[in-house]
């Protein structure tokens, strides 16, 4: 049986998933045909799901130690396919209130957590073709940068609450969030940590 788009991509306990991705030097024909993969493995994830969307992706996630991250550019329209690529991203500021959402990651099955972020940030990358592009976020769109830019310094949104028991759920059938117990299923987890 072939591999699919989606089975590339790597989940915890994967070590890979730990460590600081390394910056793309020249933007080459390669870089583009990882990004390509990148892409096809969150469409083909999100197709495989009933209640999620495939939002972004950091190219350690597909086992590629480069930093190159991927955010769809419509969170609403599943149909909108199109992503913003954003190359060697840095988080020059943050700014603005720390409000709890929630988050899930493709490499992190079946966990969401309830996660402190800064509402608002500042972000410098180069863009597709080589130019430095410099973006403001607030609200969903900064979480989602932070989310992405912490893959390519090996860190994961469980890292941000290991200490918080009450801020692990999980997605059940109906698409409903329904608390973890921290004892039984994350604290000593093998998986996770």
């Amino acid at each position: 049986m072939s591999k699919t788009p989606k089975d590339t991509i790597i989940t915890l306990p994967n070590p890979h998933l730990r460590q600081r991705s390394q910056k793309v030097g020249v933007i080459t024909q390669q870089t583009h045909n990882y990004i390509n993969q990148m892409v096809a493995a969150t469409l083909d994830w999100e197709a495989s799901r009933n209640h999620e969307l495939g939002i972004a992706l950091a190219a350690i996630q597909i086992d590629l130690k480069l930093r190159i991250i991927i955010i769809r550019e419509d969170f609403e329209d599943k149909n909108n396919k199109n992503f913003t690529i954003l190359i060697n991203p840095v988080i020059t500021k943050y700014e603005g209130d720390i409000v709890e959402d929630y988050e899930g990651c493709l490499s992190i099955k079946d966990i969401y957590g309830k996660v402190p972020r800064y509402n608002k940030v500042r972000v410098k990358a180069t863009d597709i073709n080589g130019e430095e592009t410099r973006l403001s976020a607030d609200g969903f769109i900064a979480r989602v940068l932070q989310h992405e830019v912490d893959h390519t310094n090996g860190k994961l949104f469980i890292d941000h609450i290991k200490d918080s028991p009450k801020a692990f759920y999980h997605l059940d059938n109906d698409g409903q969030l329904t608390p973890l117990n921290y004892e039984q299923e994350i604290a000593n987890s093998t998986i996770l940590w």
